[in-house]
């Protein structure tokens, strides 16, 4: 895919995609359930990802990483 084509704002909403299905995925599980869309276990999904970082980096954009840790919705003890 030929992430440079994209606008800033396609870019980012690409990246939250990934973001929402990541956090969906771990509430299905956590109630239980398969994931929906099998992010940890497709590794396309953290390709994805990775590409689109670095082409928003490339353009000096600001954003918050996805943290794939798998305790990322748990607050310390």
């Amino acid at each position: 895919m030929d992430y440079r084509a994209f606008t800033n704002d396609s870019l980012t909403m690409m990246y939250e995609s990934v973001r929402g299905a990541l956090a969906s995925d771990d509430a299905q599980k956590a109630a239980g359930q398969a994931p929906r869309f099998r992010v940890r276990e497709t590794a396309d999904w953290k390709q994805h990802a990775g590409n689109l970082e670095a082409e928003m980096l490339n353009r000096g954009m600001f954003f918050d990483i996805i943290d794939w840790s798998e305790d990322q919705g748990r607050l310390p003890l």
